[in-house]
């Protein structure tokens, strides 16, 4: 006999306020039972404290969303779990499906973890995806860019996601900034510069994952003539002041937007789509270093009250894992 489908979802209710009740289990596809699953901050804090812009309804729905902006919605994209049934039975996989204990899903959206990548790091292929995402968008490619100089700022999660990849995959020198200096431990494990702040003139390409106006203007003083900043902050609502004055036009500068709902063109002329892009990102993770990046473990049941704390703004360390 099958066992019982235990559907519950962490559901958020009202601006700060969030619980856990059933969710719909799925009309078809096959039963996944959830191993772990990650809070996405910056996004998840702008659900939680109701600030996704009206405008934003459609395109910020999570493709296993219930209900509607602002609330009550089920929210969530940073799941693996393990299939009881179909051809991927006893299989550990990674999709976009919210924090629920159990669910349906079609197998077609079930992406396998590649052999040597452990259920609980796999829950950052979704931040992998966007910062692999951000390179192709800056026009970077595998191994072809040694010394090309890359400043990141913000070592949030994706902003260490990006500096990693552009250190390892494209080969450039980059330095990660933060107004936290204690996240130089997490630069160093990567591999990558850390400083407090940026040095003007010096960067071919810059990456803003700040979500701040300061962090962009600090970026555009970054950039050496002719220089890219890539913006993948999301600012939901709030207006962001751009300073495009000052050596923006005589220095010849870009500002590229980069954004993980659609494959970057570069990437889209050679034939990748979405699900290639989510196998790069899961091969690319089974490298051990960004264990580093997992600085929280909290159950399930404690989730709803712990919320508050973890999706602040302030909150400290990077990544938050759910145990389930």
């Amino acid at each position: 006999m099958e066992m019982e489908l235990d559907t519950r979802a962490l559901w958020y209710e009202a601006p700060g306020r969030a619980t856990l009740r059933p969710g719909r289990g799925g009309d078809g596809g096959v039963v996944v039972d959830t191993l772990w699953s990650a809070l996405s901050r910056g996004t998840e804090r702008l659900v939680f404290e109701g600030r996704v812009p009206r405008q934003e309804f459609g395109r910020m729905r999570a493709p296993a969303q219930e209900g509607d902006f602002p609330f009550p919605v089920k929210y969530g994209y940073c799941n693996v779990g393990r299939v009881r049934d179909g051809a991927l039975a006893g299989r550990e996989v990674f999709s976009l499906s919210p924090h629920q204990r159990g669910f349906r899903a079609a197998e077609a959206a079930l992406s396998p973890l590649p052999e040597g990548l452990p259920a609980r790091r796999a829950v950052l292929a979704a931040n992998a995806e966007t910062a692999l995402n951000a390179l192709w968008d800056a026009g970077l490619c595998f191994g072809e860019h040694e010394g090309l100089s890359v400043t990141v700022i913000g070592a949030g999660v994706v902003g260490c996601l990006t500096a990693a990849l552009a250190s390892s995959v494209a080969r450039c020198s980059v330095t990660v900034t933060d107004r936290i200096d204690k996240r130089i431990s997490v630069a160093n494990e990567l591999g990558v510069k850390f400083a407090t702040e940026t040095a003007p003139g010096r960067s071919d390409i810059v990456f803003n994952c700040s979500a701040s106006a300061a962090g962009l203007a600090a970026g555009l003083e970054a950039l050496r003539p002719e220089g890219t900043l890539v913006e993948m902050s999301w600012h939901g609502a709030e207006p962001v002041a751009v300073p495009l004055g000052g050596a923006f036009h005589s220095q010849r500068l870009r500002i590229v937007s980069s954004q993980v709902g659609m494959v970057a063109p570069r990437a889209r002329a050679r034939g990748i789509d979405h699900a290639a892009r989510l196998a790069m990102a899961l091969a690319l993770l089974r490298d051990p270093v960004y264990d580093c990046l997992i600085t929280g473990e909290i159950g399930f049941e404690e989730l709803p009250q712990a919320l508050p704390a973890l999706l602040a703004p302030d909150a400290p360390g990077l990544v938050t894992v759910i145990r389930y």
